[in-house]
């Protein structure tokens, strides 16, 4: 019954309702149990009989005081004192019939009831005033004898009837306003992770508390982030199938030449067996590529942090395509700070980030153009840059360059040249593995700088 969200928040909330006004009840209760009605109506009483026999003096002058007195005892069925100015007792009007009261000094009951016992500690009720000539009268009743019973059906369940019953009923409805305010996004929020993983689930609107509000946000933001994630992945797979597809049939195709006889000289055949030699390392290239990617989103790839001499890192890279930048006509200068110190990383994964970015540059530089790979220390951080005289990067592409996959194609022109597009995406993880950052900045017809910021860590 009380399985649900909303359900057991309504509960809470009423228990914690009916603990408060029981609470009010029990203190309600014994505050009428120590001043009753009863009580209040025998103090008035007793204060109006005060008040006629003292207003004698006023109405009648010539009548004695002891006069009034009795007369007030017997017309309302009061004992009525008379003290001295040194509080001794001069009159009684019940002195045939009860024990000696003695003068009421203090006030024995709570909330002002006045209270005095006599000599065999009956209790009784009193009101008292002074006279004119400084004497005492005090009039006093015994004190009633209450039934709890009574007062409960009299005096209290009538107060919570009237009061505590309309106070809970409305304490109900908003308690309940309220876990309906609480769990109504909540609700939502399960909702929407049935659903999941529907591509078509919509954001969920922040409502209810602070708290699931930024629940909802959150989970709206693991929405998007899932989302995006099941688009990459099926871009994934589409961009992996095209791929693969050119070398396949490429292959297939010299293949079945070779055995249907159809390449017939040994120049067809040489031919051949080159473009199925040269397609498959290009699919073996690009498995490692894939391998190496799932490795690195994964946390598992071997990451070897030692200390590592960046100059000497970015000569042995430029030392490596020596060759390829003579027959390309391409000059590749290296530039190093001198207060570089040594970096803790990865020297053979930083070799690769920098190996790749060489080897881009130099598909897309022209004869005559010239490769920097620079390396300073900013704002606490080393910076390696390489930068290029190439073709450059339009602008719409830029946010897109480390996207796995992706190629540029129309603007740098680099045709047969291009990869898979994987190389970009595989040194941005390498870079992000050792806590750094990598960028590009690049315009049309000037070239393009990648800067790659790691972090310094002095052995």
């Amino acid at each position: 019954m009380f399985s649900s969200l909303r359900s057991r928040l309504w509960l809470s909330y009423a228990l914690l309702i009916f603990t408060a006004l029981g609470i009010v009840a029990v203190v309600l209760f014994v505050s009428l149990l120590r001043n009753p009605i009863l009580y209040r109506q025998t103090t008035e009483r007793l204060n109006a009989v005060q008040t006629v026999v003292m207003d004698r003096e006023n109405v009648s002058p010539s009548q004695p005081i002891s006069v009034a007195a009795q007369k007030a005892s017997r017309t309302f069925d009061v004992r009525v004192l008379l003290y001295s100015k040194d509080k001794q007792l001069i009159l009684d009007t019940y002195a045939d019939q009860e024990v000696s009261l003695p003068f009421p000094e203090k006030k024995l009951l709570a909330r002002n009831t006045p209270l005095v016992r006599d000599e065999n500690g009956a209790a009784w009720l009193y009101s008292t005033g002074k006279l004119s000539d400084n004497t005492y009268l005090v009039v006093a009743s015994p004190r009633p004898r209450i039934s709890i019973v009574n007062l409960f059906a009299d005096d209290f369940l009538p107060l919570i009837i009237q009061s505590g019953l309309i106070a809970l009923l409305l304490s109900l409805v908003v308690a309940f306003l309220f876990a309906r305010w609480i769990a109504d996004p909540l609700q939502k929020v399960v909702a929407v992770a049935q659903a999941m993983p529907s591509a078509e689930i919509k954001p969920i609107e922040s409502l209810g508390p602070h708290e699931v509000q930024e629940l909802t946000r959150a989970f709206n933001s693991m929405i998007q982030r899932m989302q995006a994630s099941q688009k990459s992945q099926r871009d994934f797979v589409a961009n992996v199938s095209h791929e693969l597809k050119t070398p396949l049939t490429s292959v297939q195709g010299f293949a079945q030449a070779l055995l249907d006889g159809t390449a017939d000289s040994g120049a067809a055949r040489q031919q051949a067996a080159q473009v199925i030699y040269n397609e498959a390392g290009r699919m073996h290239r690009m498995v490692l590529d894939l391998l190496d990617l799932a490795k690195l989103d994964a946390g598992t790839a071997d990451i070897t942090m030692l200390p590592v001499n960046m100059p000497a890192l970015l000569n042995a890279i430029c030392e490596k395509f020596t060759p390829q930048s003579q027959s390309a006509g391409v000059k590749v200068s290296v530039e190093v700070a001198e207060n570089l110190p040594n970096l803790t990383a990865d020297g053979d994964r930083l070799a690769q980030v920098f190996t790749n970015l060489v080897d881009n540059a130099l598909k897309f530089t022209p004869s005559g153009g010239v490769i920097s790979l620079s390396a300073s220390v900013v704002n606490g951080e080393a910076l390696v840059s390489v930068s290029d005289t190439g073709s450059g990067i339009p602008a719409e592409s830029l946010a897109h360059i480390f996207d796995r996959f992706y190629q540029a194609d129309l603007s740098r022109g680099g045709g047969a040249k291009h990869g898979a597009g994987l190389g970009l995406a595989i040194a941005q993880e390498i870079v992000q593995a050792h806590g750094g950052r990598i960028g590009v900045r690049s315009r049309l017809g000037e070239g393009s700088t990648f800067d790659v910021f790691l972090p310094l860590k002095r052995l």
